[in-house]
């Protein structure tokens, strides 16, 4: 497949570049989301694209977004026409990268949930015994399941910045407390069910990230990307086991590669991929997108 390391629409006018996503003006209720072949680690994109990775994040989302609009409305405009929008060349290029969405107002958190103690997490814990300050039980194992899940919330850091972990107190001191509360009961809602179908389906979903955004009259939609390799730590049920960091189906097996290298993590020197790298992480990630959205 060939890649898109970044989109190239004259159609449409571009507001803004991520470090994955392209977004373009529809009108004055709609955007235009197109997800590229880009990848970011350790907020830092990657100057090797992944091709056909952007279709999946595409897709995966509103795979989710529709199984759980009865807990969370979300930015799906399904009404919406591409075709009406873009040149067929225009679509050719984007082959299943776009997708139009509602203009909502995001929410400055990135609404983060816990289920298993590992990453960043595991490393806290070692030296604290608790999570973004949440105390957890003595003698706990890496990768060993929590208690229940914890709801941690995060700032939404600039390009190149690092998102920094925040309290619950300090998330209603940004955002009040109806709203900050409201927040943290929908992501633990959205996490709960989606762990549960996807371990039906063999994954375990470890922690996720969610983001969110609101209307005019403050209504709270789900938005951005949703339970994708590139937001979540997906491991294989079959090969979990207390103790051991699980191999993933995620992104995690490039942050792996990379910290085997000598990289400062700066974004400017950030290393190219191998060939070899390139094709496991897209085999990956069409393994989940299969094992979670394709009928059993």
């Amino acid at each position: 497949m060939q890649a898109l390391y970044e989109s190239h629409l004259t159609s449409v006018p571009l507001i803004n570049k991520g470090k994955v996503r392209d977004i373009y003006d529809i009108d004055d209720q709609h955007l235009l989301i197109v997800t590229t072949d880009r990848i970011s680690a350790f907020d830092a994109i990657l100057p090797t694209p992944i091709p056909g990775k952007g279709r999946i994040l595409t897709e995966m989302p509103q795979f989710w977004m529709h199984k759980m609009e009865d807990i969370v409305p979300n930015q799906l405009a399904p009404e919406m026409c591409l075709s009406d929008y873009l040149t067929p060349e225009e679509l050719q290029e984007l082959d299943g990268r776009g997708m139009i969405v509602r203009k909502l107002k995001p929410l400055p958190v990135e609404a983060i949930v816990r289920g298993y103690l590992v990453g960043s997490g595991w490393k806290e814990y070692q030296k604290t015994q608790s999570v973004c300050g949440i105390a957890l039980p003595k003698d706990m194992q890496l990768a060993e399941k929590l208690p229940q899940p914890l709801f941690t919330p995060s700032t939404k850091a600039e390009q190149g910045d690092h998102d920094e972990n925040i309290s619950m107190a300090q998330l209603i001191a940004i955002m009040g407390k109806e709203r900050s509360e409201k927040v943290r009961e929908i992501s633990l809602a959205l996490y709960q069910y989606a762990a549960n179908f996807a371990l039906q389906r063999g994954i375990i979903i470890a922690d996720t990230k969610f983001e969110f955004g609101e209307d005019s009259k403050g209504k709270i939609y789900l938005i951005d990307e949703a339970l994708t390799p590139d937001s979540s730590r997906f491991w294989p049920s079959s090969s979990y086991k207390v103790g051991k960091n699980p191999p993933s189906f995620d992104k995690q097996y490039i942050r792996d590669y990379l910290e085997n290298l000598e990289w400062d993590k700066t974004p400017e020197t950030a290393p190219e991929l191998p060939e070899d790298v390139v094709n496991q992480t897209f085999d990956k990630y069409q393994e989940a997108q299969a094992r979670l959205t394709e009928n059993l």
